[in-house]
C-alpha cells in the first residue's frame, strides 16, 4: 500500500482532559488520559473499525479526528493536509470533506428544525446551491440516496421513527459529497431489527459514492460485517489492528482474546469449545494508568519483567499490528496463564488451540422505509 492510497494518517495523537479542583481558583491537579499516543492510517474507500470497552477513548479519537475536539498532541493528516494546524477558516472548507454520524439521532438533529433545514444548513455554510429550488434538488437526491421520500423535507425530528432519523442524519452526512465519514455507533440506539438495515445502506452508500468510513462501535458483530481493517483500543491506547478476518479467527493480544472469548455461540445446538478469558480486576482510572504495558493488571499472562516497566509499542507480526511484549509466545502457547484472579479455561477434552470465533453478521436487506 503507498501513501497515495492513505486518506487519514494519525500520527501519536493525544487528547487529555484537565481535572481541576477549587472553589475560587480552579487549578489542574491531573488529566483524564483519553486517548494517549494513537497511530493509524485508514486507505481510501476503506472501512476502519474501532471497537473498545466504553470508556477506551473511541468516540474522543473520532471527534479529534475531524477537529470537533482539540487535539492535545499528535498529528492528524487528511490528504496531505495536517488538519491540526489550519487556521479557522481553511479548517471549515476542509469539513466539507469529513463529515459526522453520531450516536442518537434525536439528540443530534434539532427539534426545531424541519428536515429541508437541517439539511440546507450545510449547503448554506459552504455556498453550495446559488437559490432554494437548486438546494431543494440536491438534498431531495441525498434523501433518495437514503432512502426516504421527498414530502418528509417538510416534516420534524420527533415525527418519524429512530431507523428514519438515522437516515436523516446519514443523508445530512452525504448531501455535502464528502470523502470521509466518522460514524460513532451508527446503530446502537437502534432496534435490532433496524440495524442490519442501517448497517446495508451505509454499505451502498460507500460503493456507490465511494467513501471511506471511521466505524465507531461495540457491537462486534456490526464491525466484523462491515469493516476492512479493525483496530482495538484499550485505556485511550490501540493494542491491535489487523485485517478484520483475520482479526477475528486469529487474535494476538490478550486484550482482543478475552473480547472475541466472550461472544457468545449463536446456535445453541453447537458446543462451545473455545478458550474463556477471565480478566482479573476492574479497568483502570484514564486519570491514572497503570505504568508499562496498560493491560498488565488485568492480563492472565503477565510477566513480571517488562510488563509494569517498559509500555509495548504496535509492531507487525504476520500482516497484523500488536501492542505486546510476548504476543508470540502467548499465540503459540509457550507462555502459560499466570495472573491470581484470572485464567484460561478450555474445553473438557484439553484441546491445545482455540476454535475460531464465529460471529454473525447483520445481512438482511432494507425493502422499506423503517417503521
Amino acid at each position: 500500500m503507498t501513501d497515495n492510497d492513505i486518506l487519514v494518517e494519525v500520527r501519536d495523537l493525544k487528547v487529555h482532559f484537565p481535572i481541576k479542583r477549587g472553589v475560587l481558583f480552579d487549578r489542574t491537579i491531573g488529566q483524564v488520559k483519553a486517548v494517549d499516543g494513537v497511530d493509524l492510517r485508514i486507505p481510501r474507500g476503506q472501512t476502519y473499525g474501532l471497537v473498545g470497552e466504553s470508556g477506551c477513548g473511541k468516540s474522543t479519537l473520532g471527534r479529534a479526528l475531524l477537529q470537533l475536539t482539540p487535539p492535545t498532541g499528535g498529528e492528524v493528516v487528511f490528504d496531505d493536509v495536517e488538519l491540526t494546524t489550519l487556521p479557522p477558516a481553511r479548517l471549515r472548507a476542509m469539513r466539507r470533506r469529513m463529515q459526522m454520524i453520531f450516536q442518537d439521532p434525536m439528540s443530534s438533529l434539532d427539534p426545531r428544525q424541519n428536515v429541508e433545514s437541517i439539511l440546507t444548513e450545510g449547503l448554506q455554510t459552504h455556498g453550495i446551491g446559488g437559490n432554494r429550488d437548486e438546494r431543494r434538488a440536491i438534498i431531495g437526491e441525498a434523501l433518495d440516496k437514503v432512502g426516504l421520500p421527498r414530502w418528509a423535507l417538510s416534516r420534524y425530528p420527533h415525527e418519524f421513527s429512530g431507523g428514519q432519523r438515522q437516515r436523516i442524519g446519514i443523508a445530512r452526512a452525504v448531501v455535502l459529497g464528502p470523502e470521509l465519514i466518522v460514524a460513532d455507533e451508527p446503530v446502537s440506539a437502534l432496534d435490532v431489527s433496524i440495524q442490519a438495515q442501517v448497517v446495508n445502506l451505509l454499505d451502498e452508500l460507500q460503493e456507490s459514492l465511494g467513501l471511506t468510513y471511521l466505524v465507531i462501535a461495540h457491537d462486534l458483530a456490526v464491525v466484523r460485517h462491515i469493516s476492512d481493517i479493525v483496530g482495538v483500543m484499550y485505556l485511550g491506547a490501540l493494542v491491535e489492528e489487523a485485517p478484520s478476518d483475520r482479526l477475528y479467527t486469529e487474535p494476538l493480544h490478550p486484550y482482543t482474546r478475552a473480547l472475541m472469548s466472550a461472544v457468545p455461540v449463536p446456535d445453541p445446538d453447537v458446543e462451545d469449545r473455545r478458550e474463556r478469558i477471565l480478566l482479573a480486576g476492574d479497568l483502570p482510572s484514564p486519570a491514572n494508568p497503570p505504568a508499562g504495558c496498560r493491560f498488565h493488571t488485568r492480563c492472565p499472562w503477565a510477566q513480571p519483567t517488562r510488563c509494569a516497566d517498559e509500555r509495548p509499542v504496535l509492531r507487525d507480526i504476520g500482516g497484523s499490528r500488536v501492542a505486546c511484549h510476548w504476543a508470540e509466545r502467548i499465540a503459540s502457547g509457550e507462555l502459560r496463564p499466570n495472573h491470581a484472579g484470572a485464567g484460561v479455561t478450555r474445553a473438557p477434552d484439553g484441546g491445545e488451540a482455540p476454535e475460531p470465533v464465529s460471529i454473525p453478521a447483520p445481512t438482511a436487506k432494507a425493502d422499506s422505509v423503517d417503521g
